[in-house]
């Protein structure tokens, strides 16, 4: 009866790191090609398109040239917002999108006292309903109250950006109840990055990992076929763009890592994949900045490597306690600051309380955080002589 594309958190923009964010958009474009090449009846994007509401004016571009080929392929798409491209003011550059024809958002309410009705969108005997994901799960409350001006007859399909409760897990978060959710043939979700189904709720996972943990437990991204023809009517459809390595070290002698690190990346073959390096242990001799990254790096350039992603979290410094004797309680952080520059004599402890002096200014009444995060750095620098 009806063949769409289900897709959803794209994020684009969202990797800090210009080669991952290439290899986002590339993932994105591949699901473009195999939407127009297997002539769909329509796409679903089910929130966070973008990785804000305001992306940077090169992802627009690139953005708005793939929208242009389904528009020439004659394939519609239908969206909505998701938690980070949403905005409260409700301008977008999703709405940016649908003036110039590129896509259609189906979120379409009217409110009451105790009720949302969701109005649909009807295209060739489907009715697509949506409502879109807020900061902050804000939109579970507000869900609890839809109800859906119904369209008999038609296929039915509800768009949602949020977390349900079926699929939440131990994540301590809030979640709609699927109980209480309008009655639907599909519900296509977004929001939370997996592949996951329950009866006809479907997170279709990323078009791209968005995270360090992301690329080593999902490795690509992915999205749905849906063909309610077949008695399997879902198809995913994975989104192949470049292999990971994990390679794993732990370490206490940071002194000693970087030839051990370096001694673990020569064994592997990373020629054009991304080395997922994940560094655990505590450092029981140096600390963090012993270890050069430097090096290691152009190791992996050597080894033609596509991009190095490091992830140190689960590296800690052995903590070292000092014995202090406090003669004044009223001046402990003196005395503190004292200890520690005498079994720590450098340059920088001169330092040390004019810092912390600078750190403790309060915001002002109606300042900006912009404007409050400028003048502590102002007064960092003149401490500093920057």
């Amino acid at each position: 009866m009806v063949r769409f594309a289900h897709i959803s958190d794209v994020h684009l923009g969202g990797w800090k790191q210009q080669q991952l964010q290439d290899l986002n958009f590339q993932s994105f474009k591949k699901a473009i090609d195999i939407c127009i090449e297997k002539k769909l009846d329509f796409i679903l994007i089910a929130g966070d398109l973008f990785d804000s509401a305001y992306p940077p004016i090169e992802i627009l571009k690139e953005t708005f040239s793939e929208f242009k080929r389904l528009k020439e392929a004659k394939l519609p798409c239908f969206i909505i917002a998701g938690s980070h491209d949403y905005s409260i003011s409700g301008k977008t550059f999703l709405d940016v999108l649908e003036k110039a024809g590129f896509c259609k958002n189906v979120v379409n309410v009217e409110e009451t006292k105790d009720k949302i009705i969701l109005n649909p969108t009807v295209y060739n005997g489907v009715a697509i309903y949506g409502y879109p994901g807020k900061k902050s799960g804000l939109e579970i409350p507000e869900l609890r109250k839809i109800k859906l001006n119904d369209c008999p007859g038609m296929f039915k399909i509800l768009m949602l950006h949020t977390t349900i409760d079926k699929a939440k897990g131990t994540l301590p978060t809030d979640a709609i109840e699927t109980d209480l959710l309008p009655k639907v043939d599909y519900y296509a979700l977004g929001h939370l990055h997996m592949d996951f189904q329950y009866q006809n709720f479907v997170y279709p996972g990323p078009i791209y990992p968005n995270n360090f943990q992301e690329l080593e437990d999902l490795g690509n991204g992915s999205f749905y076929i849906v063909d309610t023809e077949k008695e399997n009517s879902l198809e995913k459809i994975e989104l192949k763009v470049k292999e990971t390595v994990l390679i794993e070290v732990e370490i206490r002698n940071a002194l000693m890592a970087t030839e051990q690190i370096i001694s673990e990346i020569e064994k592997r073959d990373v020629e054009d994949k991304i080395i997922l390096l994940r560094l655990s242990g505590e450092l029981e001799t140096g600390n963090n900045s012993d270890i050069k990254f430097s090096q290691i790096e152009e190791v992996v350039l050597r080894k033609k490597a596509y991009f190095l992603l490091k992830n140190t979290h689960e590296l800690k410094t052995k903590e070292v306690e000092m014995e202090i004797e406090i003669k004044n309680i009223d001046n402990i952080e003196g005395e503190a600051i004292d200890a520690y520059s005498k079994q720590n004599p450098i340059d920088f402890n001169r330092f040390i309380s004019q810092l912390i002096n600078s750190l403790s200014i309060e915001k002002q009444e109606g300042e900006k955080i912009e404007s409050f995060t400028n003048r502590i750095m102002d007064e960092t620098k003149k401490i500093l002589k920057f």
